[in-house]
C-alpha cells in the first residue's frame, strides 16, 4: 500500500471508486471534471499502480477542512486501507496547520476509532450551504457529523502514515 497525493493519472480511478459509492447512495457524486479541478485536495492509496482507496481533504477555511469522498475498493475492505488513508488525511491536515477536521458520515464507529467525536451539523454551516442544499436526501438525512480537533493532538498520524507506507517516520508520501 502506497498513500500519496493524487495526480492526473489517478482521476479515472478516483472517479470509479466515488461513482460506485455514489451509486449506492453512500457518497455525493463527483464528476471527472470536479475531481480534476480539486486534485490537490485528494489522496489515494494504491497497489501496483491501481487506486484502491481515495479521500478528499476539502478546506473550508484556514481553520476547518472536511474529510470527504472516502471510498475503498471492495476487494480490500477490512484490510485497513480506509483507516490508513484517513490517517494520511489527518497527517496532511496537521502538516497544513489546519486545526479542525469534520465529516458527515454513516460510518460513525469507523471515524470514532480514528479519533473523531460525534457532534452536531449545526456547527458546520459551510457544509450545509455548500453540499447539503443540493443533496437529494437533505430532508431525511441520516448522516452524523463527526469532528476532530487537531491542534490538541500530537503529530502521531505521520508515524501511522509512514508505517502504512512501510517506511520510517522521517519519510512521508504525503508531505
Amino acid at each position: 500500500m502506497i498513500i500519496r497525493p493524487a495526480v492526473a493519472a489517478d482521476v479515472a480511478g478516483i472517479h470509479g471508486l466515488v461513482t460506485e459509492y455514489s451509486g449506492r447512495g453512500d457518497l455525493l457524486p463527483r464528476t471527472v471534471e470536479s475531481i480534476a479541478e480539486t486534485l490537490a485536495d485528494w489522496l489515494v492509496a494504491e497497489q501496483a499502480g491501481v487506486v484502491m482507496a481515495c479521500v478528499a481533504l476539502l478546506p473550508y477555511s484556514e481553520n476547518l477542512a472536511e474529510v470527504r469522498s472516502l471510498a475503498v475498493n471492495g476487494a480490500v475492505h477490512g484490510q485497513g486501507w480506509g483507516a490508513a488513508i484517513v490517517a494520511a488525511a489527518i497527517a496532511e491536515a496537521q502538516r497544513r496547520g489546519i486545526p479542525m477536521l469534520f465529516a458527515l458520515t454513516r460510518a460513525v464507529p469507523f471515524f470514532v476509532r480514528a479519533g473523531f467525536a460525534i457532534t452536531d451539523k449545526v456547527f458546520f454551516p459551510e457544509k450545509v450551504w455548500r453540499d447539503c442544499n443540493i443533496c437529494p436526501v437533505r430532508e431525511c438525512c441520516d448522516e452524523t457529523a463527526v469532528v476532530l480537533q487537531l491542534d490538541s493532538l500530537p503529530h502521531l498520524y505521520a508515524d501511522k502514515l509512514a508505517a502504512a507506507n512501510g517506511v520510517g517516520a522521517s519519510s512521508s508520501a504525503v508531505g
